[in-house]
């Protein structure tokens, strides 16, 4: 459908309706994936790896299996072999051969919690009495956990068969360094010469976790005709189909993957673990197996984000204009390629308008679980650095942090250094909302600081399917393909109910499985609003033209006189005859005998997704007797595209704020000298809680997008962009001190001030 350009013009999109899963979620009824249970069902538990790196020499199940109770064991070769040539099939994002060496273990152990083997058994405590009984011989080898460690030449490579990719001509020797990836804009040398002032920094993060109140979980049932069902809590029902039949070489038809509510997942649940496991065990028992990760398994063995090393190069002149920017990126991947670098070095600069630039950027590998997306990933990391030094080198010119945003940032015809050239974007709105803000002008006290930092994420398009049903009482269902982890089930709803000019309450939105709708990329990439919207809106027009054509039968008149406005049919005009207009109710309750039931499906491969653009603003009081950093008020402002529903436009800013706070001073993996995680729980990873936090203030910028048919771009990934930088600029601020190590926690701010005399 065309863009609808005048926000007057809109009903619903823009209000703030009750969500249609609310009352399920407060009163508990609705499904969880660790909610499912069968019959028969049996306890699935991971035998994991003691040690950071080993081969392993044999595994023994003998005594497991003996356990009454034990009703079957699974581990290396159980699974088949996935060859390098069917390693990527399809548009599959991850290596499947890695996948799967990932969810158990074959020839070596790479990190402390890789799965070794799995048992079913009667209850959860016999299964995990059965793992102990399960006896590895392990041959222990060195291990490399530092991402410039793992670097060096004479580092302990974890895989024999990776050579270094991006690089001419190609490594002859295998290397922890999976890929390098460069992007370059101007001549950097000549920009270094232009400039008045060049400073070098170097920025360092921890690795994170996406720290989803809800752990992995998953029901699997395998019937003896092949046919399987999957529960899980996941972020795509179609990518836990894909990854499973090809981990168990079974037949994606033969494989049902019905997607549970979803307790939290931020990127971290659109890869799997459990399903496979499962799913062997199920074949080998012939019975349901249930699998749910502890929270130490959580930590232990699922992704988090990378740790990373950042080099800062910049050259400015006195007058603030950035002529150069050099920039070293170096992530940590984990025990198997595919950390998010590529989309550091893409975003990490991308709200600048660079003369001058050349970013190069390092996949490490290390004894550590395989990194897995976390809410714009990759952006957070390359943007502290960045916009940290844009900071250090605004103070060393005596420029206004927001000025020199506003002298530096992108435009529209701005050409950034990863390659577009951008159109229709709302940054330099966002920097004059920020002026403008009523934050900025509230005095700071003494030991108090404010930091400002932007960000930007490209958002995604991509494949969804939707169906559109009118039912006999004129009530409407739309069935989506996109698991609902942030409102997207009410914003279906409201974009179906605005095009067929109904009442947002007669529209029923659903999550459908993989057998009930066609195939839909997974939720995530701030990619569901844009793409799906796209999907239901088409599905709703189709849904109209079917509806002219009733009225048009009823009438005795031809389908081109009719119009459809306001959740009526209508003649066209006066040639067209007088007749009363006919409502969605009426025309549905006379569809048997007007040619049927009323509806439409659609699939698309969703293009034009805009990118967003956020600049945020960060209060802070140090206690320089502790440390300790207290966030006395945050605004995040942000261009979304449009608003569909507001209330959770504003819910993804305020909890990508959280996030990022928590990411800055507090959060990070803490690793003891033999590869051990140290604090794989709540009690130790310490996450913000609400008093923590201060009520977050929030400034939505709508510059519409006009690919979407009103006018969405994506907003859940952009606000965890900028405030790890902000946070720490405005501790800059407040103390003169400038931290770029993160965390900044109480014990090494307290350090730092202590280092530079109180």
């Amino acid at each position: 459908m065309t863009f609808v350009a005048n926000k007057e013009d809109l009903k619903v999109v823009g209000t703030r309706p009750i969500r249609p899963d609310g009352v399920d979620k407060v009163t508990g009824r609705a499904n969880f994936g660790a909610d499912m249970t069968m019959p028969g069902m049996l306890w699935g538990k991971i035998k994991r790896s003691p040690h950071a790196h080993a081969r392993i020499v044999s595994i023994k199940t003998e005594k497991a299996m003996a356990l009454p109770g034990v009703k079957a064991v699974v581990s290396r070769t159980d699974f088949p072999d996935i060859t390098p040539e069917r390693a990527h099939i399809g548009a599959a994002p991850h290596n499947l051969r890695d996948l799967s060496q990932n969810c158990m273990a074959r020839d070596k152990v790479l990190y402390a919690g890789h799965a070794v083997a799995a048992v079913a058994a009667v209850s959860p405590v016999v299964a995990e009495a059965a793992c102990e009984l399960i006896e590895v011989a392990y041959e222990v080898l060195p291990h490399v956990m530092d991402v410039e460690a793992a670097m060096r030449p004479d580092a302990p490579v974890l895989h024999d068969n990776i050579f270094t990719s991006g690089i001419e001509p190609r490594p002859t020797k295998p290397s922890n360094i999976a890929k390098q990836v460069r992007f370059a804009k101007g001549d950097v040398e000549a920009g270094f010469k232009e400039a008045d002032i060049v400073i070098e920094r170097r920025y360092t993060t921890q690795p994170v976790h996406q720290a989803y109140i809800e752990p992995h979980a998953c029901l699997v049932t395998v019937q003896p005709d092949g046919q399987c069902t999957i529960w899980s809590s996941s972020q795509g029902q179609f990518m836990v189909r894909a990854y499973t039949s090809r981990i168990c070489g079974a037949d994606i038809a033969n494989i049902r993957a019905i997607p549970a509510e979803i307790g939290g997942g931020f990127g971290g649940k659109t890869i799997i673990y459990l399903e496979p496991v499962a799913y062997m065990l199920s074949k080998k028992s012939g019975r349901p197996v249930k699998m749910v990760m502890s929270r130490e398994e959580v930590f232990r063995a699922t992704g988090p984000t990378s740790g990373a090393v950042v080099e800062v190069k910049l050259g400015g002149k006195k007058d603030g204009h950035i002529t150069a920017l050099e920039a070293v990126l170096k992530y940590q991947s984990g025990a198997f390629p595919g950390s998010p670098v590529n989309q550091g070095c893409m975003c990490g600069p991308a709200v600048y308008d660079l003369p001058n630039a050349v970013v190069t950027g390092y996949d490490v590998l290390s004894n550590r679980p395989k990194v897995a997306a976390y809410r714009a990933p990759g952006a957070p990391i390359a943007s502290f650095a960045i916009e940290s030094c844009v900071d250090e080198l605004g103070r060393e010119l005596g420029i206004d942090p927001l000025k020199m945003r506003e002298i530096n940032g992108a435009r529209d015809g701005t050409k950034a250094t990863h390659g577009p050239t951008w159109v229709n974007i709302g940054y330099q709105k966002t920097l004059e909302e920020a002026k403008a803000a009523a934050h900025m002008k509230v005095p700071l006290g003494p030991n108090q600081g404010r930091g400002v930092a932007s960000g930007y994420w490209h958002n995604a398009g991509g494949e969804s399917s939707a169906a559109c049903h009118i039912n006999e009482d004129g009530t409407v269902t739309v069935t989506e393909g996109h698991p609902d982890i942030g409102g997207s089930r009410a914003s279906m709803a409201m974009m179906v109910a605005e095009v067929l000019g109904i009442p947002y309450e007669r529209v029923r939105p659903v999550v459908g499985d993989t057998t009930s709708i066609g195939f839909s990329a997974s939720t995530g990439g701030s990619r569901v609003t844009f793409a799906g919207g796209m999907a239901v809106s088409a599905a709703a027009e189709k849904v109209i033209e079917q509806l002219k054509q009733r009225a048009a039968v009823t009438w005795d008149i031809s389908p081109d006189a009719v119009e459809w406005k306001d959740g009526m049919a209508i003649p066209a005009g006066p040639n067209a005859g007088s007749f009363e207009p006919l409502s969605l109710a009426d025309i549905a309750a006379k569809s048997a005998r007007t040619g049927g039931p009323i509806s439409a499906e659609v699939q698309i491969n969703a293009q034009g997704q805009a990118p967003g653009f956020t600049t945020h603003i960060c209060d802070v009081e140090v206690d320089k007797e502790t440390g300790h950093v207290k966030i006395l008020r945050y605004t995040a402002i942000q261009d979304v595209g449009r608003a569909i529903h507001p209330s959770y436009v504003e819910g993804q800013m305020q909890g990508g704020v959280a996030q990022g706070i928590g990411w800055a001073l507090n959060e990070e993996y803490i690793y003891d000298d033999k590869g051990q995680l140290e604090n794989p729980g709540f009690l130790d990873y310490r996450v913000p809680v609400a008093s923590d936090m201060p009520m977050i203030d929030t400034i939505i910028v709508e510059v519409p997008n006009p690919r979407h048919p009103f006018g969405a771009r994506g907003c859940g990934e952009v606000p965890i962009v900028p405030p790890m930088a902000a946070v720490a600029n405005a501790i800059a601020d407040a103390t003169g001190i400038r931290l770029r190590d993160l965390p900044m926690s109480p014990p090494r701010l307290l350090d730092a001030i202590d280092r530079n005399g109180g």
